[in-house]
């Protein structure tokens, strides 16, 4: 009455137990099996040599856990039969025979391989580790993507053989996370190429995985290829680095992460000496504080601000003033990530304006000025 396929063979290796959960899984009845061979008849010939050596093993007292093997039904299909082969022995204690206590895997195998086959043919790297960082997983993406074909990684170890040397800490450290079930979002790493000294740029999420009882069994990676994006932000790093024009970003929380060396020339501070800090409290006047942070408040909910003019402080101290537009930073998602700023020095510029300002408030003679709309706006002294 077990519900599981149970079925035992004598020392001869002819069938002596066949139970009812046997029967339904196979179609086979008891009186069909009794006395047949187990292995000769119901195993395929390509499997046959490895049952009798787990059968050979059992007689002689070595059993074996979590074996997997096909029966084969009356009508001809195969049943995939996870096994624990036990010896069998009489009161005495001798041998005689091997009892089966097995587990129809059929389902579990073909939703396995239904996974294989979904994950061989995604458009994305997808790779795995086992609990010692042996490559068990490498789909066709990530066979086209380094020119490592599945053949040349599987048993080998990823880390060791497939990441360069300085990147092998960090990535066997988010390994080693994972396999205590502590997973990894978003982790850029590079892979090797082996067609080129040129590194791929992955983005992975490290899964921890798991068999059917829930025990860690290794790590699945599931990237995105980056290259070209790394390449982008790289080419726009440098155009930002040699623009001529002081351009500097914050993150969300107001910390300097964008400092180009127009800025640094403008103002004295190395971007070395700014990353990280806070630009509003550390960079601005006390009496720019509240506007400066207000635009950056603006900016970082989406709301964008043209030639708005602030001062720096340089690292001497002086007054630098800048008109600048402030512009919202997003990342890949579109989420906002913080706000970058296109500056331009007009120090010298407003220089100018108060000395016009001073000259025309001290000339011998009676200036005015209108705007556009004919109001006063310029009543000199005289």
């Amino acid at each position: 009455t077990a519900n599981a396929p149970i079925f035992g063979v004598n020392v001869n290796g002819l069938i002596n137990v066949w139970n009812k959960n046997a029967e339904t899984v196979t179609e086979f009845s008891r009186e069909d099996t009794k006395g047949k061979n187990l292995v000769r008849d119901f195993i395929r010939e390509e499997h046959r040599d490895r049952v009798q050596e787990v059968f050979t093993k059992a007689l002689n007292g070595d059993e074996t856990a979590n074996f997997e093997f096909p029966l084969v039904t009356k009508a001809g299909k195969s049943v995939e039969i996870l096994l624990n082969a036990t010896t069998r022995r009489d009161e005495q204690g001798n041998v005689i025979g091997v009892v089966g206590i097995g587990q129809d895997i059929t389902a579990r195998i073909a939703q396995e391989q239904e996974y294989s086959r979904l994950i061989d043919s995604a458009n994305a790297p997808i790779f795995g580790v086992d609990m010692n960082g042996d490559v068990n997983v490498w789909n066709v993406c990530s066979a086209n993507l380094t020119g490592f074909l599945a053949s040349e990684t599987l048993g080998n170890s990823l880390v060791d053989n497939f990441i360069t040397p300085q990147y092998r800490p960090m990535v066997a450290e988010v390994i080693s996370r994972a396999l205590r079930g502590i997973e990894t979002a978003n982790f850029e790493f590079p892979l090797m190429n082996k067609t080129s000294t040129k590194l791929i740029s992955i983005l992975l999420n490290a899964t921890t995985r798991r068999d059917e009882t829930g025990k860690v069994v290794g790590v699945v990676g599931i990237g995105q290829d980056i290259t070209a994006r790394m390449a982008q932000e790289q080419e726009y790093a440098r155009l930002i680095d040699t623009a001529n024009a002081p351009i500097f970003g914050i993150d969300s929380n107001g910390l300097v992460n964008v400092w180009n060396r127009n800025a640094s020339n403008l103002t004295g501070f190395s971007s070395e000496d700014v990353m990280g800090r806070h630009l509003v409290n550390e960079f601005i006047t006390d009496d720019f504080k509240e506007r400066v942070q207000n635009v950056f408040i603006k900016a970082l909910a989406g709301v964008q601000t043209a030639n708005f003019e602030f001062p720096l402080v340089t690292k001497a101290g002086v007054r630098v003033e800048v008109l600048l537009n402030a512009t919202t930073r997003r990342d890949e998602q579109n989420r906002i990530s913080g706000v970058v700023g296109i500056g331009q020095d007009i120090t010298a510029r407003m220089n100018q304006e108060q000395e016009y300002a001073r000259l025309i408030d001290a000339a011998n003679a009676p200036i005015f000025g209108i705007d556009v709309e004919g109001s006063v706006n310029v009543w000199n002294q005289c």
